[in-house]
């Protein structure tokens, strides 16, 4: 199936809400109206829910009981929990695809997010904006594997979801891959370019003429998240470890491998963003 004809496949394309989708666009618009969005966030009662019971995890670590939507705003700021609506808005557009294990797929994004956002706070970049990137970097997988199942099903033989050979595998099958859907998602949902620009070149970074930050980033956080997937131990995450982006971040093994809290420890609090 041609790029084009991919995005006319309308079953294939998750389904968001108004509100979330609103709440993408505030990303474009340094002047938009927080008290506007919570009243509409509050209104979406099944969302507010999700999000409050986000805001309450221990993931936030919050003094006391958020109990809405004006709350959790006050309490975490307008950038997390927007960050939280996109996430929930994310996980929720796919009800089910066929021959796909979404919960393994979004635990891996989520993992992936967690550690993007420890990286960007590393690089002294902006942290919510790295766990949306996480969270959304491989999302064309799901839209590849709705629009076109049984083609899909062959590349896994050849290349499963967490296997890092799969952007090459489905360049050469298809002409381009995952990451590249993805990206053209994000320009549909009129994401910032940033986004964009971001998850497209995050399967090989240093192509681009000039890496692009949060690329290398988000390469490292899916590698790690990869790595977690499969149980990789110390020697092989040594042995496997992407030192040439990390140089380009002027970051060390060390400090990735070594000095990050664990992945379980980084993501507790969050399970409930993919149940």
């Amino acid at each position: 199936m041609n790029f084009d004809a991919l995005f006319l496949q309308q079953h294939a394309l998750p389904t968001i809400s108004k509100v979330v989708q609103e709440v993408i666009e505030s990303f474009n618009n340094d002047r938009v109206s927080v008290e506007e969005i919570s009243q509409k966030l509050a209104a979406d009662q099944v969302l507010s829910a999700k999000i409050l019971r986000l805001a309450n995890s221990s993931y936030y670590h919050v003094s006391r009981s958020i109990g809405t939507v004006d709350d959790a705003v006050l309490m975490l700021g307008f950038m997390t929990v927007r960050t939280l609506v996109v996430s929930t808005g994310l996980t929720g557009g796919f009800k089910n695809v066929a021959g796909f294990d979404l919960k393994k797929f979004w635990r891996y994004s989520m993992h992936t997010a967690v550690v993007a956002k420890w990286l960007a706070k590393q690089k002294k970049v902006n942290s919510d904006f790295a766990f949306t990137v996480g969270m959304m970097h491989a999302i064309g997988q799901l839209v590849m594997h709705a629009a076109m199942p049984e083609k899909m099903l062959e590349i896994d033989k050849i290349a499963g979801a967490l296997d890092a050979r799969r952007f090459d595998v489905e360049s050469n099958s298809f002409g381009y891959n995952f990451a590249d859907v993805g990206a053209e998602l994000a320009v549909r949902w009129k994401f910032p370019n940033e986004f964009a620009i971001a998850i497209r070149s995050f399967p090989h970074p240093l192509e681009q003429e000039k890496m692009d930050v949060m690329a290398g980033i988000i390469h490292l956080a899916a590698w790690r998240s990869r790595a977690f997937e499969h149980n990789l131990d110390g020697e092989e995450l040594q042995a496997t470890f992407p030192a040439d982006v990390a140089a380009k971040l002027n970051l060390t093994a060390d400090q990735v491998v070594s000095n990050m809290p664990g992945i379980v420890e980084m993501s507790e609090g969050l399970e409930s963003l993919i149940s």
